[in-house]
């Protein structure tokens, strides 16, 4: 995950002595500026302005952000992956708004896209992502994300297991290492390739968000590897396809009739 936020609690109460005041409105600033060098918020520079931008209709019609919403629109209504998402989040108490809970922006030119914990909130990096099956993924892995953040009590800023067990899941289930897009990256194996490219995969995520050394986070993604790895929730299965995903799908929407006929 690519999670691009700062904590939340940015503002604070006026004190009495202008000094202090200032003093205090300084410690915040750099208390902001280190939050956001910490958790990669610096690749999604939107939301330092958040609510300040305002597009205009000949920005949503003839730019990125229009084509973004278009292809975000089919794959929510297409994706067999995003499809079994959105229903397993909405079971579970968090239903997804496309207009609340998506926001396509302009990114650092190195990422796809970012789930912002603290507004709950899926960013797609509409500058990077310019086909139909980049953007199904993408939505995959971020929904992944939300997913864990919905069903677990996951603490996304400061414990470094919780967001390298989610990174692996989202690699592992989204797509992102199936052997069609390992193929397109010129990346082949054969014993325990989807494994390695899951691990390599969730430790560039790790650093990009994390200031720690490459050698802390591949101790942390080996202590959580096995579990994580193994927990295929919501799908129950690893998609390895569209259609491992849609019998996924079809299985996830007959769940309820299976349990009446126990």
């Amino acid at each position: 995950m690519l999670a691009s936020s700062n904590k939340p609690g940015r503002g604070g109460r006026c004190f009495q002595t202008e000094n202090v005041y200032f003093i205090y409105l300084l410690f915040n600033i750099m208390n902001q500026t280190k939050q956001e060098e910490d958790y990669g918020y610096d690749l999604f520079p939107e939301r330092q302005t958040k609510g300040q931008k305002k597009r205009s209709i000949i920005d949503d019609l003839f730019t990125f952000n229009h084509k973004c919403q278009g292809m975000l629109h089919l794959a929510m209504q297409t994706s067999p992956y995003a499809k079994l998402l959105l229903g397993a989040m909405k079971s579970s108490g968090c239903k997804v708004f496309k207009d609340r809970h998506f926001s396509c922006e302009d990114c650092d030119g190195t990422v796809s896209g970012g789930f912002d914990a603290a507004s709950s909130q899926i960013v797609l990096c509409q500058n990077n992502i310019h086909q139909q099956s980049h953007m199904n993924r993408v939505v995959t892995h971020e929904l992944i994300h939300a997913f864990d953040h919905c069903r677990a009590h996951v603490d996304w800023f400061d414990n470094f297991r919780h967001l390298a067990c989610s990174e692996i899941r989202a690699a592992n289930l989204s797509g992102d290492c199936s052997f069609t897009s390992e193929v397109l990256r010129l990346n082949f194996g054969l014993k325990q390739h989807h494994q390695k490219c899951i691990r390599d995969r969730a430790l560039r995520s790790i650093l990009a968000v994390r200031k720690i050394s490459r050698e802390e986070a591949e101790k942390i993604v080996d202590e959580v590897f096995d579990s994580c790895f193994n927990d295929h929730a919501p799908f129950g299965r690893i998609p390895h396809s569209n259609k491992d995903a849609r019998f996924a799908y079809r299985d996830y929407m007959n769940r309820d009739r299976y349990n009446t006929n126990l």
